[in-house]
């Protein structure tokens, strides 16, 4: 069918409504209502294949847009979702995002997001200035493990879910970080690699603490403990990198392995190292964390273990839908996986090759 040429008052200029649409089609609106509520899968409605042919016809050429308040009202949903993260300056949190919005989107919802830089302060302000817009649901990758504030979060009737990092008792997509820890060593083990520091990362952090111990147990539970002097925390970062490998350095102490929680103090450890004179991959193995698109890519390309970030952060909003759904969801651990590359074998095919820096 096709529109007649004299619309009802208010077709032309103004927002098609429900009740245009009505009028259009010669039905009442509560009819227009069902059936274009039935396709968005709200409800389902009684009304004659030939009725529901005329109204989806009317709407389509109307070029009708449901009113995203007025669904607010009716469902008592806002169909967002806000996020919060450390810092989207980083590359595995904005990956991370990424698949929080792709699975979002998918699902009906759309999102915001927002920087807490890992500030307590900032982290409380912000959260409440997203919660004053209504989400149906938060979705926090900024966790502190000894914080208390997700427990007031939840006793404030907040629904949310955790990405990325996790904590105690609470709902989370993350990666297997223990087990990525452990990979960690048993690959440097494997290499006979038993003199080896830990660039720890940031000590309030799930995504540190699990790696660091899942490193440190197997090394330990191998015959080689880590002195405490060896395991340094700081930022996630390449300066904190840097800095923390210069500490090592300075130290004097016998090393042959460094494993860093995070790609990027992966790397700038491994500049520490080539100012100290030292080249990473056959004086010192490095192993990293995430296997960043830059890993392989690096002139000597670095051993890391990966972690599907866009798939996680999709898998935070599917446990946030079967939230939604009035579901009791389990927390999701994604593997994680060992990615070799010349960072650590080389320190074999160097000495196999007799290298000696003198």
């Amino acid at each position: 069918m096709s529109i007649p040429e004299v619309l009802p008052s208010g077709a032309r200029g103004s927002r098609v409504t429900l009740r245009t649409i009505a009028e259009t089609a010669g039905v009442h609106v509560s009819t227009v209502s069902r059936i274009l509520n039935n396709q968005l899968g709200d409800s389902q409605h009684t009304a004659s294949p030939e009725t529901v042919d005329r109204v989806l016809t009317v709407a389509a050429e109307l070029r009708y847009t449901p009113d995203p308040s007025a669904k607010s009202l009716r469902t008592r949903r806002s169909s967002h979702i806000g996020v919060l993260v450390p810092t989207l300056t980083d590359i595995v949190l904005a990956t991370i995002y990424e698949g929080i919005e792709d699975a979002a989107e998918r699902h009906g919802y759309s999102t915001y997001v927002t920087n807490s830089l890992d500030n307590p302060v900032r982290r409380e302000r912000q959260t409440a200035t997203m919660l004053a817009r209504h989400p149906d649901a938060m979705i926090f990758g900024d966790a502190d493990f000894h914080s208390d504030f997700l427990e007031r979060q939840r006793r404030k009737g907040v629904l949310f879910c955790l990405v990325s990092r996790r904590a105690e008792g609470f709902l989370s997509a993350t990666t297997d970080d223990y087990r990525g820890g452990q990979l960690a060593a048993e690959h440097l083990l494997n290499l006979g690699l038993i003199h080896a520091a830990v660039l720890a990362g940031k000590p309030f952090a799930s995504t540190a603490i699990d790696r660091t111990a899942g490193f440190v147990d197997t090394f330990r539970n191998a015959g080689h403990p880590i002195p405490k002097q060896l395991i340094l925390y700081g930022t996630f970062d390449t300066a904190g990198g840097r800095e923390a490998m210069q500490s090592i350095l300075a130290a004097g102490v016998n090393l042959n392995a460094v494993f860093a929680t995070n790609d990027f103090a992966a790397i700038g450890a491994m500049g520490a190292l080539r100012d100290a004179g030292l080249v990473a991959g056959a004086d010192v193995a490095v192993i990293g964390y995430n296997d960043v698109p830059l890993s392989a890519s690096l002139p000597i390309p670095l051993t890391s273990i990966y972690s599907a970030h866009n798939q996680m952060g999709q898998e935070a909003v599917e446990l946030i839908v079967k939230l939604l759904n009035g579901e009791k969801p389990a927390s999701v651990l994604l593997p994680p996986t060992l990615v070799a590359r010349e960072s650590t074998l080389g320190v074999t095919a160097a000495r196999a090759a007799g290298y000696s820096r003198a």
